[in-house]
């Protein structure tokens, strides 16, 4: 129900941007966040945005990486800019989804997307 976009190769301090699309019935995106994992690594948060448009990032991506939503869209966007060799991993999104007003949230992660920096 999540699917991402946007991975691909680049050279170092060059950019990309992740897209996140919530597919099927959607009354709530809550808590969306972008994660990655790299080969013999544990996955990691990258970043992380609320409702209310707060985001969080590690040191590792902050200054560099970007988090925003389009609410009426059900989408979640990671900008990322100076890229660097060791941010090469698979990036997921992840989101609790609520399909109707009085189900419940439920967490779901996306099939993850390839983005390779190499010089």
């Amino acid at each position: 129900q999540l699917v991402e976009s946007g991975g691909g190769l680049v050279q170092p301090g060059g950019s990309l941007r992740l897209s996140c699309v919530a597919s099927g019935t959607i009354f709530s995106i809550n808590a969306p966040g972008w994660y990655r994992q790299a080969p013999g690594k544990q996955r990691e948060l990258v970043a992380a945005i609320t409702r209310a448009g707060s985001t969080n990032y590690p040191d590792s991506v902050k200054g560099r990486f970007t988090i925003s939503r389009d609410s009426a869209k059900n989408t979640v966007y990671l900008q990322m800019n100076s890229l660097k060799p060791e941010d090469t991993a698979v990036y997921y999104c992840r989101a609790d989804v609520q399909s109707g007003r009085y189900l419940p949230p439920l967490n779901y992660w996306g099939q993850g997307t390839l983005v390779t920096v190499f010089s």
